[in-house]
């Protein structure tokens, strides 16, 4: 195997290798205890990687990170950047170099986490995404990006060395104490450039674990520098600075600068940009040049990626590190911005670099925070570059010419790509300035990071099968969080207080019931909407779950209908078994369908309320038919065509009420649909935006009739069915679409006779704890009903006393009921529906005990709603109602 998985080696073996021919002679050595083998093989190998990958997340990653982006850029280029550009576009140049890096960051993420990272940081990310030949020519570039780096942070050090200890040279005055020692010049400069980057090599060419344990110190110092420098600017106060002197600019002119402590008028000079010449350098400033110093502060997000080969789990730190990192120094380089412009004369920050040690409460504390971030970030930077360089001669792009870069020193540092790193650096320290290289650096990094973004873009375009899906991480986050509150909601907490409508509609063919769908997405009142599907079929007669492949066919048409539901489908040999099947297993915990709806058993010509309306997730449309190219066959559409009226159902009235009275025992409220095929709700709630003479804005009506009409004998309005019917009217009404409805609750009494006082209290309270605003009326009924039954029974037997109570003596079997009763119930709803109401709520009776009965149950309730228009028929067993507090 090649050396592109270093870390598979040890595991991955072929069929014809001889770990396979040696694996009886490791079964006959167990006995005696011998190890041999491929098993003591990976063992060791294993023990030896996780000996040289020892850093986790915050050393290996946070800390490297906020080191190189903490670098000279904070403290000697906050002040440049600022008076240069001013406060308005040095926010606008912080924005847009992260959101370049935050795009890099999360394309480091994706591909860090794709698999097993090696050493070589980005270019091993690159060039194990986009192959070895593209990341190859990215690595080479990304190696002289972190070359020049390093020999830019070296050039800031010796540049902040000058500035407090530098002799000034010939043509400048002398402005100093005695601790200006050090001579100046291009080659002294030079020299000092040498020195340092020499100690780097040093520290470098010991390991990187030495380095990590220098950083720590350096990132202690850097934090506690940068809290002064914070603090300063609220408790020093104003004071004049001497601006120092370079044979750039003229020494006799302008020497002071004011800094004036925090102060509005200070930051209104310093918003707009003003762009002179560089005091270091004699070059005229522009947007772009100060761009590309500024840039060179955000570049240290590879730092952490670098030290893959040292991370005993690259995939899990880097992205944690590098996103924490950026997001630390994001917050740091603003605030700073804002504060200096706040509170430094614009001379100040032209002309003096390292002001924050002028106002710091102790000026030689920013200085020796400046050496040690610099020191830092150059150490990093020639530490990556030697890693990439190292990598680039493992995977023999180059041939012979980088074979030496591969030796190694026993514990796995790559001595020669140091040695080899360290001279090019030097060779860059000839640039002599800061600035000078500034722009080259950016340059560089910022086509690395073009490449690692093209990385991630390649592979999505690609929809490579290895590589990491992109996700959302919403998703991941809501999952996480779903999962967490699931499990919180313990059903053994629930309470009536919180009772809310979890429906399961069960739906033979979407084509006919889409109103259906819409009204109850409706009625949920932001509670679980689940659709259930019965597909009829043995799973033992079939190749596959034929279920799997239509889940997205539903979802598109939750989707084209816009409501709020999961969709629940199941294979059964029967429809009472599929809900069944569906009412066991739907929902996780606390959160589960109490409540079954299903459409009306009668013989209404369905309509198709889809047809040229939905397109498929394939491309095709709903209604066309698709060749089967494995069978040769056409496909029908997805959703089957609507029957015909007189064809047949796929389930008899017996298994209907079946169905009802299984949900009933399973403790579900059922409710029954009918017509719903009438129901437009475009037409009626559009009828809330017109306005009524003398009413105000008009709604639709919802009429509630909460007395069992099958049962007259039985005059309560406050059973648990009634009240469950009252509940679901309630909850629609407050629905948003419904606010402006009316609720119209009709109770049945005798003729000239109220409900007795104790139920008409009781309903009244009921309403009032409720806070149902309904318009109540009172319909005679004895009349239409009672007195008619009352005139059956007398053709058979004599009435003692024609005055009595007669709900004394009304059979309660609804055996006994007859059609003309049925029909005057009917006709009653219908005569007291004006206006016609949009939805009217009825009470379902409880199905009968005895089966043989089914027929006739269904019969009655055909009756009692028929022509009523859009109906939901109730029966609620859940108690919904509670007076506690």
């Amino acid at each position: 195997m090649s050396e592109k998985a270093p870390l598979l080696n040890y595991r991955l073996t072929t069929s014809t290798g001889p770990e396979v021919k040696n694996e009886a002679a490791n079964r006959r050595a167990k006995g005696s205890g011998e190890q041999r083998g491929p098993r003591s093989t990976a063992t060791s190998t294993s023990t030896a990687i996780k000996t040289t990958r020892t850093l986790g997340v915050f050393f290996g990653v946070v800390i490297p990170t906020l080191l190189s982006m903490f670098s000279v850029v904070v403290f000697l280029r906050i002040g440049f950047v600022v008076g240069q550009a001013g406060f308005y576009q040095s926010i606008c140049m912080f924005f847009v170099a992260y959101i370049i890096i935050t795009m890099t960051v999360l394309s480091v993420c994706a591909i860090s986490t794709n698999g097993a990272l090696d050493a070589g940081g980005a270019y091993y990310m690159i060039s194990r995404a986009l192959g070895p030949e593209f990341g190859g020519s990215i690595g080479i570039m990304f190696f002289f990006a972190n070359v020049c780096g390093s020999a830019l942070y070296v050039l800031g050090l010796v540049e902040a060395i000058m500035s407090a200890f530098g002799v000034p040279e010939e043509n400048v005055a002398v402005i100093g104490g005695s601790y200006r020692v050090l001579p100046s010049g291009y080659w002294w400069s030079l020299l000092y450039g040498t020195v340092l980057l020499f100690i780097c090599f040093i520290v470098c060419l010991v390991g990187a674990h030495i380095y990590t344990k220098a950083a720590f110190l350096i990132f202690l110092i850097v934090t506690t520098v940068l809290a002064s420098v914070f603090s300063s600017f609220f408790i020093v106060g104003p004071r004049l600075i001497t601006l120092p002197d370079t044979p750039v600019m003229n020494s006799s002119t302008h020497a002071i600068a004011n800094y004036t402590g925090l102060r509005l008028h200070t930051l209104e000079r310093n918003l707009w940009s003003n762009y002179t010449v560089d005091y270091t350098t004699g070059t005229m400033m522009s947007f772009a040049t100060v761009f590309a110093v500024m840039f060179n502060g955000c570049t240290g997000i590879m730092a952490g990626s670098n030290m893959s080969g040292d991370l005993k789990n690259p995939s899990y730190s880097i992205p944690r590190g590098t996103l924490a990192a950026v997001l630390t120094t994001f917050i740091t380089y603003n605030l700073l911005g804002l504060l200096a412009a706040s509170s430094c004369e614009r001379r100040l920050l032209q002309r003096d670099y390292s002001f924050l040690g002028a106002i710091n409460i102790w000026p030689p504390l920013v200085t020796v925070g400046i050496y040690s971030s610099a020191v830092s970030a150059a150490m990093s930077n020639l530490i990556g570059a030697s890693r990439i360089l190292y990598a680039l001669s493992k995977d023999n792009l180059f041939g012979g010419v980088l074979a030496l870069m591969k030796k190694t020193s026993p514990n796995g540092n790559p001595w020669a790509s140091v040695l080899v790193s360290w001279l090019l650096v030097q060779m860059v320290l000839f640039a002599g300035k800061l600035n000078t290289i500034a722009v080259i650096v950016t340059i560089f990094f910022l086509l690395v990071y073009a490449a690692v973004n093209l990385a991630c873009l390649a592979l999505e375009w690609a929809s490579a099968p290895n590589f990491s899906n992109w996700g959302y991480i919403s998703q991941a986050l809501i999952f996480h969080q779903v999962r967490k509150y699931l499990l919180m909601l313990d059903v053994r907490k629930d309470h009536v207080k919180f009772w809310r409508p979890q429906v399961l509609l069960m739906v033979a063919n979407p084509r006919s019931c889409v109103s259906l769908l819409s009204f109850i997405n409706d009625l949920k009142k932001s509670g679980l909407y689940v659709l259930g599907h019965v597909k009829l079929g043995l799973l033992d007669e079939l190749p596959s779950d034929p279920m799997q492949s239509r889940y997205d066919s539903w979802l598109s048409l939750v989707d084209h209908l816009n409501i709020k539901a999961f969709v629940n489908l199941t294979l059964a040999d029967s429809v009472r078994s599929g809900v069944q099947n569906l009412l066991f297993i739907t929902g996780f915990g606390g959160m589960r369908p109490n409540t079954l709806v299903l459409g009306f058993y009668d013989n209404c010509p369905p309509q198709d309320h889809l047809k040229g309306k939905m397109s498929l997730p394939t491309g095709r449309g709903l209604d066309t038919v698709c060749p089967n190219k494995d069978l040769g066959e056409q496909q029908p559409p997805f959703f089957p065509q609507v029957r015909n009226a007189d064809g047949p159902k796929d389930l008899a009235e017996e298994e209907y009420v079946s169905v009802i009275t299984d949900a009933v025992k399973m403790g579900k409220n059922v409710t029954l649909a009918r017509y719903f095929s009438q129901f437009h709700r475009e037409n009626v709630l559009s009828s809330t935006r017109k306005t009524v003479p003398h009413q105000g804005m008009a709604g639709p009506f919802v009429d509630v009739w909460p007395l069992n009409m099958l049962r007259p004998n039985s005059r309560s309005y406050v059973d648990i069915c009634s009240l469950f019917l009252l509940q679901l009217a309630c909850v629609l009404h407050e629905s948003r679409a419904w606010s402006q409805a009316r609720l119209r609750l009709f109770l049945c009494v005798e003729e000239g006779v109220s409900l007795q006082d104790e139920e008409e209290a009781k309903l009244r309270m009921m309403l009032k704890e409720l806070r149902i605003s309904a318009q109540v009326q009172m319909v005679a009924w004895d009349q239409v009903v009672a007195l008619h039954w009352l005139r059956q029974r007398r053709e058979g037997e004599e009435v003692e006393d024609e005055k009595g109570d007669w709900t004394e003596t009304f059979p309660n079997n609804a055996t006994q009921l007859t059609d003309e009763y049925i029909h005057a119930v009917n006709n009653l709803i219908r005569r007291h529906g004006a206006p016609q109401p949009a939805v009217r709520f009825l009470y379902l009776p409880h199905p009968p005990a005895d089966r043989r009965r089914y027929r006739a149950y269904l019969h009655q309730v055909d009756l009692l709603s028929q022509d009523l228009g859009p109906t939901l028929l109730i029966h609620g067993v859940t108690p919904v109602v509670t007076t506690d507090i």
